[in-house]
């Protein structure tokens, strides 16, 4: 198991600049998840971790000893891609203990090592089997029991269950935190695009976006103090609301009146200097509530409704706004389509951003 310390990395093609100043410190036993819109670099970095890519800036190093020029298989570290790349006329257990042979271990090395990866990935049963004769899921566990069997320093993940299909990969996804559980020394990094995967495995999360690192920090610290706009848009699912505000009165608790008519409080504080700041307020969907109070976020006609059963999410019509405002309620308000209501937020759960930076991190 290991740390990883990522000083200055930077990865170009050409003159074309994919990833720089990438700085990251991983501690032994952590699981980090990288996230971010298509195309931001986020296999790139973890190809370039393995080894897959070449470093063309900066150091990486694995148990303090630098690794830049090092080759894959000196690096202690197995991947699990998006395919699972089994080979199809082997067994799970010929599967699995491929690697091991390769490095001509002893039979008796090979066979503890892989009855240990069935037992914590729950695959005993299946170890004569041919891979065509398993599950998605199944095939996707025997991919990460030949990563466990190499007992490597680092494990990548990289959208491992992008293949799956919904029901498959909510199962998955539990079969790999379990799997964090029964390793907790085991240093793993993830790569998803999907918001509940990096929201329920991530010790810590890295958002990537313009080429560098936006933010890094667990999930509920991201959640709930986004450093600045794309982070704030970026988790939480709908995105946040953002409206355009300027600051009316200053202190402990700062007062926004909006553009769009509402005039709300955020416990955020801000200093008299602030008076007049053109500012945007975030506010999550789920933090709307209804209300007939004259301090509210939004109001507006609902214009769509998508009725989940649980909840229920209203689009309004909006107007002079460059996103859709939604709101998301417990419950099923089917009645509320054209309907004018006004919507109200906890000062406590209101975000201020200006120049697109959080006012929490100035």
């Amino acid at each position: 198991m290991a740390d990883l310390i990522l000083k200055d990395v930077a990865k170009s093609y050409g003159e074309v600049q994919v990833l720089s100043h990438i700085d990251l410190d991983i501690k032994q036993g952590e699981l980090i998840v990288f996230v971010g819109p298509s195309g931001c670099g986020k296999s790139t970095l973890l190809r370039m971790i393995a080894g897959l890519e070449k470093i063309t800036g900066g150091t990486l190093e694995i148990d303090g000893i630098r690794v830049n020029d090092m080759p894959p298989a000196q690096r202690g570290i197995a991947m699990v891609f998006q395919s699972y790349a089994l080979y199809p006329h082997m067994t799970v257990r010929d599967n699995m203990a491929f690697a091991l042979k390769i490095a001509k271990k002893s039979r008796a090395e090979i066979d503890a090592a892989v009855d240990k990866a069935a037992r914590i990935l729950q695959l005993t049963p299946y170890l004569d089997r041919l891979p065509k004769a398993l599950s998605g899921g199944q095939r996707q566990r025997v991919a990460i029991g030949r990563a466990i069997v190499r007992d490597p320093k680092v494990y990548l993940f990289d959208e491992p269950l992008s293949n799956l299909d919904a029901a498959l990969r909510v199962a998955t996804r539990i079969e790999i935190a379990q799997l964090k559980e029964n390793m907790p020394d085991s240093t793993m990094i993830y790569v998803t695009h999907d918001q509940v995967e990096a929201m329920t495995l991530a010790s810590r999360i890295v958002v990537l976006a313009g080429g560098g690192i936006s933010q890094v920090g667990t999930p509920l610290e991201l959640y709930e103090r986004p450093e600045n706009e794309f982070v704030a848009q970026f988790i939480g699912s709908p995105q946040m609301n953002l409206l355009d505000g300027e600051i009316l009165e200053t202190g402990a608790e700062t007062k926004v009146s909006l553009a769009s008519g509402g005039v709300v409080r955020a416990a955020i504080p801000t200093q008299d200097s602030d008076k007049g700041l053109k500012v945007r307020l975030g506010v999550r969907p789920e933090d709307m509530v209804p209300t007939e109070g004259e301090d509210h976020v939004y109001e507006g006609r609902v214009d769509i409704i998508e009725a989940l059963g649980e909840v229920t999410l209203l689009y309004f019509e909006t107007l002079g706004e460059s996103d859709p405002v939604i709101a998301k309620l417990p419950g099923i308000h089917s009645d509320l389509r054209h309907k004018v209501i006004r919507l109200a937020a906890d000062p406590k759960k209101v975000h201020l951003f200006a120049n697109g930076r959080s006012l929490l991190y100035r």
